[in-house]
């Protein structure tokens, strides 16, 4: 096996070599959201001038990754241009194959209730089982036919990928750890997560995932529609929430290896195998803006009042997908890092509100201010359109109480939430399964009725 990692031609980057899979040495990474990246695993890969040259550099073949319309405006436009060892069609046809609690068609699932769901974390297998394997998918909306709309899923696994690789035709993977660090190997280069940090795997990419602590827990969005990208920030100005300069795309790596391999892809929401003979992480060298990234969600710059009342959630927004319609978002991810609270004679957490959108929630560490208890790391909740929610009892009668006239800092909490601008409709095994707390609705029995018409 070879492998390597250099960039050339690339400020951005550092020029030192790279590591190999399983390797000890940490990748090295560009930064930047977006940019214009190029990348070569060995000096003189890549072409000078020519994206398709009669025969490239190291008899390598050349092939354009495209995420977008050829004609999509530049500003959006996202492709790449690869060099590698195979070309990606070199593989035996696909069979079908059982996908397990993977689902793909919202229209087949249970009608959708409107009532507030709250799931415990999903638990650790029993039996060896990887990334793949350990997807369940908890609900979405739209179709990866239409290209609208997404899946939500929960992974939970203790064995790295060992003969198989994957990739998704039918949306980019946004992939939140929650327990256990990831190493993502992928086509472009290696991506090492941890939990606090994303990763932003391209629809198509094919990638494979390894276990370093030997068990791995979090959540997946799977987008179906147009590409994440960062939010224009508007009044706020030219700096804050998420920096484009720190997000990171690896540097060029691959692998030349031979043998019996599994390829599996997801296709219009089913899922397929292949048999391969070589590793299809085989590109030595690319360059273009099309290609998987990750983020720190602890280097987000938060933005909050600092005179009264608690801001809309749209001020947390990380990364969003866009819709057709200008201002509504076909998916919103934003979270809730540690902050300060500074807003006076003010109720600080999330008030009580129903809401057009629809939102799934996540909690990678801690406790969230909204909830005193129940809401779990690896737990997730749902609130649909108009399903009244907000704060438990609890919270509310603490928060009512605080003395607002100082300064209060939110810690040892990171939550998230995917909301889109559709119904997110649960699974058959979301209904059913054993994690979901059939008591959530309690957590509002109890607030009492305060109201008297001789008080002000």
């Amino acid at each position: 096996m070879e492998n390597s990692g250099k960039t050339m031609r690339d400020d951005s980057a550092v020029d030192e070599t790279g590591p190999g899979a399983g390797a000890d040495t940490a990748p090295r990474y560009h930064s930047g959201f977006g940019n214009e990246f190029a990348t070569e695993a060995l000096p003189g890969a890549l072409p000078i001038g020519q994206n398709s040259p009669q025969k490239a550099p190291y008899n390598l073949y050349a092939e354009q990754f495209s995420g977008t319309a050829f004609t999509a405006p530049r500003s959006h436009n996202r492709r790449s241009w690869l060099y590698r060892i195979r070309p990606a069609a070199v593989h035996h046809p696909f069979q079908p194959r059982a996908a397990g609690h993977i689902v793909g068609d919202f229209n087949s699932v249970p009608p959708t209730p409107p009532n507030q769901l709250r799931w415990n974390p999903l638990p650790m297998p029993a039996t060896p089982t990887d990334f793949i394997d350990g997807w369940v998918t908890m609900a979405g909306n739209g179709s990866a036919e239409s290209m609208s709309g997404c899946a939500i899923h929960l992974y939970a696994a203790n064995k790295s990928m060992q003969g198989r690789f994957f990739y998704s035709a039918d949306g980019e993977l946004l992939v939140v750890p929650q327990q256990g660090r990831l190493r993502i190997a992928t086509e472009l280069g290696v991506l090492d997560v941890e939990p606090f940090e994303i990763a932003v795997i391209p629809r198509g990419c094919r990638f494979r995932v390894e276990l370093p602590d030997g068990a791995a827990r979090g959540y997946i969005c799977e987008n179906h529609g147009a590409l994440f990208r960062l939010p224009d920030l508007g009044p706020i100005g030219s700096n804050g929430l998420a920096n484009p300069r720190d997000f990171l795309t690896p540097q060029a790596w691959y692998e030349d290896v031979e043998g019996s391999f599994e390829l599996v892809a997801k296709f219009n929401g089913l899922l397929w195998s292949a048999a391969i003979d070589h590793s299809p992480l085989d590109v030595v060298a690319w360059h273009g803006n099309y290609a998987p990234y990750k983020y720190d969600l602890r280097r987000f710059n938060t933005i909050g009042s600092i005179s009264y009342d608690h801001p809309d959630p749209s001020i947390f927004l990380v990364l969003h997908s866009a819709s057709d319609t200008p201002g509504v978002d076909a998916i919103d991810f934003a979270i809730f890092p540690p902050r300060w609270l500074a807003a006076e004679n003010t109720f600080r957490p999330p008030w009580f509100h129903r809401n057009v959108a629809s939102e799934f929630m996540g909690l990678i560490h801690g406790a969230y201010d909204a909830k005193a208890e129940g809401f779990v790391p690896g737990g997730a909740s749902l609130h649909n359109c108009m399903s009244g929610h907000g704060p438990d009892a609890d919270t509310f009668n603490k928060a009512s109480q605080a003395d607002t006239s100082k300064p209060h800092k939110v810690t040892d909490t990171m939550a998230f939430m995917f909301e889109t601008r559709t119904v997110i409709k649960p699974t058959r095994y979301a209904l059913e399964t054993s994690q979901l707390q059939g008591d959530y609705f309690e957590c509002w029995q109890s607030i009492r009725k305060n109201f008297s018409p001789e008080s002000r």
